[in-house]
């Protein structure tokens, strides 16, 4: 008898669904291509990373199942990677937040301004993260001679008596693929931040301050914020992404590999394995844990987002 009314109802809620994409279907129509590329060119090919991380495959032979050999030597037999885990960590955390109360704040900002101004301004901000020739001007400003810009400061102001090796010495490489990064990060999610503020409903502050908000902190908490959650979260999303995904900044500047490994990240790591070596199934390893990392990251992130405004 349950077994009958089960299944009377699993029907029923096909027949519902029918209906429901029935009436549907030019919704689905328009879905379509990007459900279709997006499945064909993301879905697909981290499920065969996933698989292709259980072998060994160098593109010459078939896959080799190899199981569990190659987490094992990941995070037991390859020093490098332990390098490159804790490089990426320290980015992430160092840039990922920074870089995401930056982009807030100078959208913010400059959202108060006049319409001209504030477009010519987000223009200025959002520059360098679409600039092909940034690292060029980095490198002429940390060139490890008397020529470059912070030696010669530097220099002038008696701060040092002999130029600094800044893309050579393990000691100043991350602090300068940090301040890069940094400058590069007011990308998409500054214009989603300035897309955001230009939605908020201007109503929602009259009847806040008759509610009793008293000050603009209050209004930013209360009212702009909540509002404004999806493109937080989507700022979110791709500040994380960006900053454990470095990779440009820190070959284009200290070189591949860098010295000591000082600016070895995941990514590099993984460019190393994918494209140097041709080593498939370690490389697909590695994209896999980085994938992990940014999941758990994001879902964090997720979960704090969720609060503002309480």
């Amino acid at each position: 008898m349950d077994t009958n009314i089960q299944a009377s109802h699993q029907l029923s809620r096909m027949q519902l669904l029918k209906k429901n994409i029935k009436k549907s279907k030019h919704y689905y129509i328009l879905m379509a291509p990007y459900a279709i590329l997006f499945f064909t060119f993301t879905v697909v090919p981290v499920v065969m990373s996933l698989g292709i991380s259980f072998s060994y495959f160098n593109l010459l032979e078939p896959p080799k199942l190899i199981g569990l050999d190659n987490y094992i030597k990941l995070f037991l037999e390859d020093e490098v990677f332990i390098i490159a885990l804790r490089n990426t960590l320290i980015l992430a955390v160092v840039t990922g937040p920074i870089s995401y109360l930056m982009a807030f704040v100078f959208a913010w900002l400059i959202n108060e301004l006049g319409p001209k101004l504030r477009a010519f301004l987000t223009l200025v901000f959002y520059a360098p993260s679409i600039s092909g020739n940034a690292f060029l001007m980095w490198l002429l400003i940390f060139s490890g001679d008397t020529h470059g810009f912070a030696n010669a400061y530097l220099m002038n102001w008696g701060f040092i008596d002999n130029p600094i090796q800044w893309l050579k010495d393990p000691e100043y490489i991350m602090l300068v693929i940090i301040i890069v990064q940094l400058w590069l990060s007011l990308g998409v999610s500054f214009l989603a931040f300035i897309a955001g503020l230009q939605s908020v409903d201007k109503t929602l502050y009259e009847a806040g301050a008759i509610d009793g908000i008293r000050n603009r902190w209050q209004e930013l908490w209360f009212i702009t914020l909540p509002s404004m959650k999806p493109q937080l979260l989507f700022g979110a999303v791709m500040q994380i992404t960006t900053s454990l995904a470095i990779a440009q900044v820190s070959m284009q500047l200290v070189g591949f590999p860098s010295v000591q490994y000082a600016g070895h990240t995941i990514v590099t790591h993984l460019i190393d394995y994918g494209t140097v070596r041709y080593d498939l199934g370690y490389a697909s390893a590695i994209a896999t844990i980085l994938f992990l990392i940014m999941m758990t990251t994001n879902l964090v992130v997720r979960q704090i987002l969720r609060r503002i405004g309480d």
